[in-house]
């Protein structure tokens, strides 16, 4: 029993072989995926998707890379769609320091502005952080954010920073990283976070795990990451595959 935290079934990637690519997880033993819409032309799909498959989910946010074009009319279109039974949280939201798209400051100002939406709403977080930590942390701080809590998607940072996550009510996520040869930090991250707090994904269709680096990522590919979290933390991958759908399950308030 797998549980894909955050995968992008909604990307253009995936147009001309969708259902096959869900087939081929649910064959792998995925049994729950949350699809991420990011904006305009990624939030219906999500949810369309999600409304086809009694196990798929969606997430409504705006990507901090797009910003800079987000109005307060996308916002109010994403506070009406949190209604719908399949949306489970929102996100993805944060801020990349990596492109140069969206200023620093409009960055900083959409981040806040859905934070406090998820808690008008009651709701977890997802949070994208590339190269902005402390900003990162500083914010949900600030906003307190640590009353709806969340997740780290994607979690590739110090180990320095799992514990202030974990006090702000945050569940770290790992990816297809993990597996990489040539990084340390998420695996001694795998080895260290409480295992009530540990969720797995893809991020499909991107940073695809060991042996596929390079190629298109897809949900399946999660047992991957499940089976070298299992092989780090020397414990059976079926333990930690419930475990971590378990937490997905409790996160996301699904029955």
């Amino acid at each position: 029993m797998l549980f894909d935290t955050h995968v992008h079934l909604n990307a253009k990637q995936f147009a001309d072989d969708r259902e096959e690519t869900i087939q081929r997880a649910i064959e792998a033993g995925v049994n729950y995926m949350v699809v991420v819409g990011f904006d305009r032309e990624t939030i219906p799909l999500a949810i369309e998707i999600a409304e086809q498959y009694e196990t798929i989910y969606a997430a409504v946010g705006w990507h901090p890379v797009d910003a800079i074009d987000m109005t307060d009319e996308d916002l109010q279109w994403i506070e009406d769609l949190s209604d719908h039974p399949k949306v489970v949280a929102i996100g993805e939201m944060g801020l990349d320091y990596h492109w140069d798209k969206s200023p620093k400051d409009i960055q900083k100002e959409v981040f806040r502005k859905q934070i406090r939406l998820a808690k008008k709403l009651n709701m977890p977080i997802i949070i994208h952080n590339r190269e902005a930590t402390e900003d990162i942390i500083e914010i949900l701080k600030e906003e307190d954010a640590s009353k709806v809590g969340g997740i780290m998607h994607c979690y590739n940072d110090s180990i320095d920073y799992v514990q202030t996550c974990l006090d702000m009510n945050f569940y770290i996520s790992l990816g297809g990283p993990v597996t990489f040869k040539n990084a340390p930090l998420p695996k001694e991250v795998a080895k260290q976070v409480p295992l009530n707090r540990l969720l797995i994904e893809t991020d499909a269709p991107f940073l695809a795990p060991h042996p596929n680096r390079g190629k298109r990522n897809e949900p399946a590919y999660v047992k991957l990451v499940a089976e070298k979290i299992a092989e780090l933390r020397e414990m059976e991958v079926k333990e930690l595959s419930e475990v971590t759908t378990k937490n997905g399950l409790f996160l996301f308030g699904i029955n």
